[in-house]
Formats: C-alpha cells, sequence, structure tokens
C-alpha cells in the first residue's frame, strides 16, 4: 500500500507519501535532502514561481518547486533549481565600495556602510534642496517598481524610470491603449479552451513554466499551435506551424490576415458593438480642431448612429448601431470608427500578394492562415454553460467563446515599429472576438483597466526643491496637455520620455539616460542612481560607446557624468564604473514585495501577490536595496519615509510591505488585510508577512465562475474589481480600436490645441500616431543601405538564462558558456561561410566577432545569437579566461542608440571603431527607439558577414581590458565545488536513520 500511495497521484498533484518504497538491493532512492525547508518565490526570471528552498544547517541544499503555488503548480525549470549557484556565486560583493582610482580602473576600498550612506545623503540632499532633476534613478529588473518609483516622487526628481523601456513598454502602451491589458505577464492564453495558438516573438525567458504548463495542456488536447518568428527555438520548435517571417514584419502580415477576414466578412460584428469603439462615430471634418475625435453629446458620452432611429445617440442595450456609413449628426458629419477600419486594411496593399514577398511568407500562406483563424473562431465556437450579467444588466445564461488565442512578447516589442504592431495583434484579436472570452487572450489582475489608462506622469515643472512630485513619475498620457516639455515644447526628463519624441513612453526610457547626461542634453545632471542595470555592459546598444561617456570628461578634466551611484548583489561590468557602490543582498536573503501594485503573480482565474523573505541570513556586510532606500529617505526627511518626530517611519522592507498604504486600505499586499480576514482592501496587519509565509508565500483569490470570463463589461467582475481597489469605478471598459488619444497627437501636430509640437516635430507626430494601426520600416532599416548590410541581427535569451547574471551561474554555464551566431546554410553558403567559422558582423555603426553555427530553423535573412553570454574578463566571478570572456560576444557592440545619419558602414556618425562620437552627419538624430514609445529598437540592426582571417580567429571581440576584482572578493575559481559539505551529514543523517530503525525493529520483536 505504500508503494501505491506514493506513487499512484498525478503529475501536479500531492503525493500523499513522498518518500519512495525501501529497495531490495539497498540503494536508498529517497535520501534525506534538508533538516529544514522554507518556502519563498523564485527570482531567476520573471515567472515568480513557487519554491521550496531546503536548507541543511542554514545552508541551501537543495531547491524544487512549490506544488501549492498557483504560477508553477510544482513546476521548476533549470534556473530556478540552478538558484542554489546564484546565490553562492564567486561574484557576490562583501562590501560598500568607493572609488579609489579612475573610473572604470575596478580600484575601490571598502567602506562601512555608516560612512556610504553619508555619501550618498550628502550628495541627494544638497541636489534635492536645490535642484531634484539632477538626480536620475533608474533601476533595472527589481520588480518593485511601485516602490521605487514612489520613493523618486518623494525625492522630487522626474528622473525616473525602469527596465521596461529597454524591454517592453511597446507591449504594454499598445495593449492598455487599446483592450485595458498587455501581453507578456499581465495576460495569458485560455489554456483550457483555447484551439488555435498563435505566437508572436515568444522567447522562453519570461513566464516560462506557464507557458510550458499550458503548452502542454494545448498539444494535450490536439489544439493547434502556430509559431511566428524568424528562429525556430524552443516554444517554436514545437510548434504544429512555424512561420519563419523576416525580423520587424510582423505587423504587415498581421494586417494581412485582417484584410482577409475583412474581404471574407469573418469579424464578430455584435462583439465589435458590444465591447469596442468600433460603433463611435469619428468627426470628420478636415481642417477642423476636432477632426478625426469621437463625436460626443454634453455629458461627454461617444455616440453611435441607431439604425431604427436614425439618430446620434449614447451606446445602450437597446440601441442598433450601425457600423458603416456617412452621417450628419448635431451639424457634423462622422462615420462609425469601423468604417474607417474596413476602409483601411481592405485597400490591397495589405493583401497578401502585396506582403509576401516583404514578409517573406507565401501569400497563400497567409490566406490559409488567415482561413484557419476564422473557421476556428466562428466554426468552432464554444458556449460555456456560465450565467453572467453584462455592464447593462443584461443576464446571459451561457458564455460564448471564439477559442483563437495569442500571444506576444520580445520579437514584437524591441522594434521601432512594435507600437502599432501590437495594436495591429490587439486589433485582429477583437476583431474575431477573442479577447475576454473562453479560448480566447484573457487579462490578469489588476488586468482590465479603463483605455486610456492612467495616471498621467507628474514633474512637469521639473521638480521643486525638497519638495515630492504631485504624483508619480511613470504614468498615461491621454492628450499633448499630458506632456512633460517646457514653454518651448523641450522635454523636462533627462531620458526625454513624455516629450515630443516618444509622448507615450509609459515606462521610460532607461537606455538613453546615459548618453544624454554624458551629453548634457536636455540638461546635465549631477548624479546616476542606478540598480539591478548593467548598463556599462548588455543593457546598453552599444557597449563601447557606452564605457567611453561613462569615462569621458569634461575641458576641467571633471567627468561628464559627476557621480555614479551603484547597487547589485554581483560584480557585473557597471560595477566598476560607479563611485559609490551600496552592495545588494541576493533574492534568498531578502524581503521583496511581487504585488497587484506593481507585476503580481495573477492569473486569469483571481488576483495573486506573493513576497520572498529571507530563507538564509547574508554572510557578507550587505543590505537589501530597498531597505537601503529606505534609510536613504529617512536621512533626507523625505516624507512619507520619516514620522512627524523625524524618526524613520519604517524599520525596513518589510515593516513597509505591512503598513505603507498608497490609498486608504490598500497596500503592497492585498491578502490577510485588517485582522486578517480582509483583502483587496483593510488596514494594516502586523502578522500579514507571517500568514504569506504561512502560507508558502503567496495568496491567492479565486473569482467565481460567473466573474472569471468578459471582464471590461461583466458587471459581477466590476463590482469585485471597484470594492477590491483593482479599478476606481465598476463602469464597462470600452476596447478602443480607434485610438483618440493619437489622434488628439495628430491634431496638435496640426497645429491645433494649447500644446502643440515644435515645427522640426510636427512631421514625425503626424506620421506615427495615427489612430489606426499601421506599417512601416523599422527606422534604422530605412535608414541604412540595405544592399550593403543585407541580414537582419537579432538575439534571444536562452531559456536556462535570465539577463546578464545567468553567465555566472556554474551549473547554467555548463549549458551554454558560449554563444554561436547562428546563420541560415544557404545563406552561409552563398558567403562562403562553413560551420565553425569565426566571422565579422559588422553595422553601420560598429562591428563584433564571433562563431558561427549553421542551422536550417531560421529565416534565411537573418541572423541571431543568444543574448548575454558574452562577458567582460573580470566580472562576475568567472576566470579571465572563461570561454563567455574569450569566446562569447554581444551583438550591443553593434547596435547604435541613436539614429545616424550615415547608413553604411564606416560612414559619418560612427566608424566600427564605436566611441562616443555624437550623432553625426548633421542634421536632427533621435534616440534608436520606437516613435511613439521610446522602446528601444535593438531588433532593427542590420549587419554584414564576412569570414576573419586566420590571425583573428580563436577569439571574439571586441576585446576589453580585463577588469581586476574589488576588495577582498576571493579570486576566480578554477573549479567551482558545491555539496561535499553535505556528505558527513547524509552520512550521519543514515546512520541516525538505520539507528531508529534498529530500535524500532527491536521493539517490535
Amino acid at each position: 500500500m505504500r508503494h501505491q500511495r506514493a506513487n499512484s497521484a498525478p503529475s501536479q498533484c500531492h503525493l500523499p507519501v513522498t518518500d519512495a518504497p525501501p529497495e531490495r538491493d539497498g540503494v536508498d532512492t529517497s535520501p534525506a535532502v534538508a533538516d529544514e525547508v522554507r518556502r519563498t518565490t523564485c527570482y531567476m526570471c520573471a515567472c515568480r514561481c513557487g519554491i521550496d528552498v531546503h536548507l541543511v544547517e542554514g545552508r541551501i541544499r537543495y531547491i524544487g518547486g512549490n506544488p501549492d503555488h498557483p504560477v508553477n503548480r510544482g513546476v521548476l525549470c533549470g534556473k530556478g533549481s540552478a538558484g542554489i549557484m546564484q546565490h553562492y556565486s564567486p561574484a557576490r560583493l562583501r562590501k560598500p565600495l568607493l572609488r579609489t582610482g579612475e573610473r572604470g580602473s575596478g580600484a575601490f576600498r571598502e567602506i562601512e556602510w555608516d560612512e556610504a550612506l553619508a555619501i550618498a545623503t550628502d550628495r541627494l540632499k544638497r541636489i534635492r534642496s536645490t535642484d531634484p532633476k539632477k538626480l536620475a534613478f533608474f533601476t533595472g529588473r527589481d520588480q518593485s517598481q511601485s516602490f521605487t518609483g514612489w520613493w523618486a516622487k518623494q525625492f522630487g526628481t522626474p528622473n525616473f524610470a525602469a527596465h521596461g523601456g529597454f524591454c517592453s513598454v511597446n507591449m504594454a502602451a499598445a495593449g492598455l491603449y487599446t483592450i485595458g491589458g498587455s501581453f507578456w505577464e499581465f495576460g495569458e492564453p485560455d489554456w483550457e479552451h483555447a484551439k488555435y495558438f498563435l505566437l508572436f516573438g515568444v522567447a522562453e525567458d519570461h513566464d516560462s513554466n506557464p507557458i510550458k504548463i499550458g503548452l502542454g495542456k494545448l498539444k494535450a488536447r490536439g489544439a493547434k499551435v502556430v509559431s511566428v518568428n524568424p528562429c525556430r527555438t524552443g516554444y517554436n520548435a514545437i510548434a504544429d506551424e512555424w512561420v519563419g517571417i523576416r525580423p520587424g514584419t510582423d505587423g504587415l502580415f498581421v494586417l494581412a490576415l485582417v484584410h482577409e477576414l475583412l474581404k471574407a466578412g469573418r469579424v464578430d460584428l455584435d462583439y465589435l458593438i458590444r465591447f469596442t469603439n468600433a460603433a463611435h462615430l469619428v468627426i470628420h471634418e478636415p481642417g477642423a480642431a476636432d477632426d478625426g475625435l469621437i463625436l460626443r453629446d454634453e455629458a461627454g458620452r461617444p455616440l453611435v448612429r441607431d439604425r431604427r432611429s436614425g439618430t446620434a445617440t449614447a451606446m445602450s442595450a437597446n440601441v442598433e448601431p450601425e457600423l458603416a456609413g456617412t452621417f450628419e449628426a448635431d451639424g457634423r458629419t462622422a462615420r462609425p470608427a469601423f468604417q474607417l477600419i474596413a476602409e483601411r486594411y481592405l485597400d490591397e496593399a495589405w493583401s497578401p500578394d502585396a506582403v509576401a514577398e516583404r514578409c517573406g511568407i507565401a501569400a497563400d500562406r497567409i490566406r490559409r492562415i488567415a482561413a484557419e483563424l476564422a473557421r476556428v473562431a466562428f466554426e468552432e465556437a464554444i458556449e460555456l454553460p456560465v450565467a453572467w450579467t453584462d455592464a447593462n444588466g443584461v443576464r446571459h445564461e451561457t458564455m460564448t467563446g471564439r477559442p483563437v488565442a495569442m500571444h506576444a512578447m520580445r520579437g514584437i516589442s524591441a522594434h521601432s515599429n512594435g507600437f502599432h504592431t501590437c495594436r495591429a495583434i490587439h486589433l485582429l484579436q477583437v476583431l474575431l472576438g477573442s479577447v475576454e472570452v473562453p479560448g480566447g487572450f484573457r487579462c490578469k489582475a489588476p488586468y482590465p483597466r479603463p483605455v486610456p489608462p492612467g495616471p498621467k506622469p507628474a514633474g512637469r515643472d521639473g521638480g521643486r526643491p525638497d519638495t515630492p512630485l504631485d504624483g508619480m513619475p511613470l504614468g498615461f498620457v491621454q492628450s499633448p496637455d499630458d506632456l512633460l516639455v517646457d514653454e518651448n515644447g523641450g522635454p523636462i526628463r533627462i531620458d526625454k520620455a513624455y516629450s515630443w519624441e516618444a509622448p507615450l513612453a509609459a515606462h521610460g526610457l532607461m537606455h538613453t539616460v546615459i548618453r544624454n547626461a554624458w551629453a548634457g542634453d536636455p540638461y546635465p545632471i549631477d548624479t546616476l542612481f542606478m540598480f539591478m542595470a548593467n548598463m556599462a555592459w548588455n543593457s546598453s546598444m552599444n557597449t563601447a560607446e557606452t564605457i567611453a561617456m561613462l569615462t569621458d570628461r569634461d575641458e576641467t578634466g571633471d567627468y561628464r557624468i559627476p557621480f555614479i551611484i551603484y547597487s547589485d548583489a554581483y560584480n557585473s561590468e557597471t560595477v566598476a564604473y560607479a563611485d559609490l557602490v551600496l552592495p545588494d543582498t541576493t533574492y534568498l536573503e531578502r524581503h521583496d514585495c511581487i504585488s497587484l501594485l506593481d507585476r503580481p503573480i495573477s492569473d486569469a482565474d483571481g488576483p495573486a501577490d506573493a513576497i520572498r523573505h529571507p530563507v538564509v541570513e547574508p554572510d557578507r556586510d550587505v543590505r537589501g536595496f530597498q531597505s537601503v532606500l529606505l534609510d536613504l529617505g529617512a536621512r533626507l526627511g523625505l516624507p512619507g519615509m520619516v514620522r512627524d518626530d523625524s524618526s524613520p517611519a519604517y524599520r525596513d522592507y518589510a515593516d513597509y510591505i505591512v503598513n505603507h498604504e498608497r490609498k486608504p486600505g490598500v497596500g503592497p499586499l492585498a491578502g490577510w488585510r485588517g485582522n486578517g480576514d480582509e483583502h483587496g482592501r483593510g488596514a494594516p496587519n502586523p502578522q500579514q508577512l507571517q500568514r504569506y509565509i504561512d502560507n508558502g508565500g503567496f495568496w491567492k483569490h479565486e473569482l467565481e465562475p460567473g466573474q472569471r470570463y468578459y471582464k471590461m463589461a461583466n458587471r459581477g467582475y466590476l463590482d469585485f474589481a471597484a470594492g477590491f481597489g483593482l479599478i476606481d469605478t465598476p463602469d464597462q471598459i470600452v476596447f478602443q480600436l480607434y485610438s483618440e488619444v493619437l489622434q488628439r497627437f495628430r491634431l496638435a501636430a496640426r497645429g491645433h490645441g494649447a500644446v502643440v509640437p515644435p515645427e522640426a516635430e510636427r512631421a514625425r507626430i503626424e506620421r506615427y500616431f495615427d489612430p489606426l494601426p499601421f506599417w512601416y520600416a523599422p527606422l534604422q532599416e530605412a535608414a541604412v543601405d540595405t544592399g550593403v548590410l543585407p541580414l537582419h541581427a537579432i538575439t534571444q535569451r536562452p531559456m536556462h538564462m535570465y539577463h546578464s547574471w545567468g553567465s555566472q551561474n556554474a551549473w547554467l554555464r555548463q549549458i551554454t558558456s558560449q554563444n554561436r551566431l547562428f546563420v541560415h546554410r544557404d545563406t552561409a553558403g552563398r558567403l562562403g561561410i562553413a560551420d565553425d567559422d569565426w566571422v565579422w558582423i559588422e553595422s553601420h555603426s560598429g562591428r563584433v566577432k564571433g562563431q558561427v553555427r549553421l542551422v536550417d530553423g531560421v529565416n534565411p535573412d537573418t541572423v541571431w545569437t543568444w543574448n548575454a553570454i558574452g562577458k567582460r574578463r573580470g566580472a562576475w566571478g568567472l576566470d579571465p579566461e572563461a570561454p563567455e570572456a574569450t569566446r562569447g560576444f554581444l551583438l550591443n557592440h553593434a547596435i547604435s542608440d541613436v539614429l545616424r545619419q550615415s547608413a553604411t558602414p564606416g560612414g559619418p556618425g560612427g566608424g566600427p571603431d564605436g566611441g562616443p562620437d555624437g550623432e553625426g552627419g548633421g542634421g536632427r538624430a533621435y534616440s534608436n527607439s520606437d516613435p511613439v514609445t521610446g522602446q528601444a529598437a535593438w531588433f532593427d540592426l542590420r549587419v554584414r558577414l564576412s569570414r576573419c582571417a586566420p590571425a583573428d580567429c580563436g577569439e571574439a571581440g571586441p576585446q576589453f581590458p580585463e577588469l581586476p576584482p574589488p576588495p577582498d572578493l576571493p579570486p576566480s575559481p578554477t573549479i567551482l565545488q558545491y555539496g561535499r559539505l553535505f556528505r558527513q551529514w547524509r552520512q550521519d543523517s543514515k546512520r541516525g536513520e538505520a539507528g531508529k530503525a534498529g530500535r524500532a525493529g527491536g521493539g517490535a520483536a
């Protein structure tokens, strides 16, 4: 019976008995692993999986998945299991550091925390009392943006941004301005009901365990999986159909699908009328100040044309709106938004035949995929026997589903046309009626939210001395009136977010701060404060130029960026360029909050959040960065961080998590508030963290069955969300296929409104702020001679790595320690390149040397490599001759962070040797970013390949001088061993068990 109980339960469920049965050969198949297990949240990627950390005498012995956790249900990937090696990395910083030599030399002395905090406090206090915007505070993938943004607000600087501008803002902004939610970690396919799944540019490093679990469900049910990606790896390799598209042309492909659906009349008109602005009347009076805006009544409600009465009226359950035609209403000429959609995409310019060659996809294949989408959506619709009531109070006995689901990630986001491409994907979803329905794409709490989203960004005055901002520094603009620009139209922020150069920059532009600070454009700063952002290496768009800017001096001999404070847990490449280093803990040594205010762990069936808490204590003189920020805030006297008597308001970050309230009753964590029986809203509960720990480190609320779909218009869900604090009011959320926000910017470009762009920006705003999705060639690609640079070059993150810190991990390095340049074998044959050859990868602004691997699974016009494998000698605790440093490479060295005027290698504006040579070529230069959001466009790279001379083979390039280790950091080990210290413990444990068995046996006899 014991054997059956231990092994007969289904996977991903609890086993009643977890030890294996005795083996006759004496082999112990279930050895003791630990003397204690603590549950927390993984941070080896963005999944935020639950983990069981097994400890032996206070040291980590093993990390496994938490079977109770809603994200991973016990599944744990290689990254998560290798967290041991991350925690015990030889690269862990040990103590605060103060620079003593040249910036970049790695010369530091260790100092005590009191001295480090005094240096930071003195400098920051002077900045805050004179000009707060002289502090630029930029964080990486820290997952605590609601807290760090609040700190910047209280300090009074508008110059705050997080990782998203480098990574995902196109995806987030396009979704939030269209459907009130987005791809990435904020939504998911309906894994239980989808029959057709379309992926766009999805790599394996984000949300990987839920996606893997979901794909397993789809494959088991026989659903079709279609992957659109230039590279066939990971998820793409197991897809039923791989569409090897040319990079940056996804929008063309999607809009060709839209063309086919409209042409065949295969769109869900009832869904469009009930849940979108497709029927809203759009003013059509060219030259008028409100041309292209929605026609509204005196109460501000959008008007539709009622077919029965023949009048313009506000939408209600009793109205039958027209979707096509031109009408006169209230003395204005207007057309339904759907009429504009149909006119645009039925044009033959969007037909499969017109786009096929540019996309690299046969026209017949595009037509077939469109037909498959329509067939599944409309001929295989599903009906769930679940009653629900819509926002108009109408009760429905069932929930209809269009079982076509889609998901998209960085392959879409990291192009300069990514915002409109992502909008096009949402248009495709909505035309099929497949958002927030059974079988479709579903939002995760706190989404969906009203469209356009809020709040608006604060800081238009640039910050006032000793005064907090009047709102958070990051937000969502709704019109030109919300931009952070001065009276001349110039940017207020150092990264130029929310200016005419990047109006919808919802996450800021992390990738522009170093160049702008170096150039003093739009003004010089005093201090650059960075956390977990390896911006001297793979979080920059041109490493050589970034290093040069960090070390460049002005005519007086002072550094152009006067002071740099950096916090990290590890000796990354950026540490050497800091003036003051504040060492962080590892994720297993600190408190963290995975909050509904930020990036929670919700799924589509209900809100959820989680914590990290120390499962081991630091063995170094390090402190959690969030606690350090609170300490600095108290020393600076920042409002909200000190009490009336000037004492600290919070003991540390754990105290903040429990006691901070963003608004009455709403704090960082939603679970167990008040007396422990309130959720969502409630007073702070001193026992809250312990309740999370007792529950495995997470909290989860399950929505009622009738609340789980149609959340944008589901009365049960909307009332719940408003009462819970997820949205302010329980009003229906209307999807915005036609974007009035974008049209307001177009009108400003035409001279209408109180805030208009400078003359030099007007054509750019007019072109890119189209209220309907459109496609244009990626900007960098359009600026170069594609005859000279014929190949696209992109990167992906491997499933077993996450950002730059993965390559320090001894276990993960055994999977990949050198990246190759993957080249289609036919392309290589034409170029005379063989497998294992070393090649120069040359762009218009730089060149990189790497080793080739020939493959079949890549678009023939594309080369690609794994990102963040290449490392600089001396960094990350690696041996200077480690393959990551000698044979690994970064494409970043060849990517320009500005749109240069030159289009050919070696031309004006940056030769192959790089360096901060300005924009070059004369004329205006912009960030190499999406013109709508400012998203870094590092997938727009065009290159050419040439074989290396024999003397140049064997080592990647460019190479940089070796970085010396910080003081007291142990030398890089030649061999890293782990686990030997547990042998004696295991032997003692076995002897102890044997003794117990013997005593038990004797008693029985």
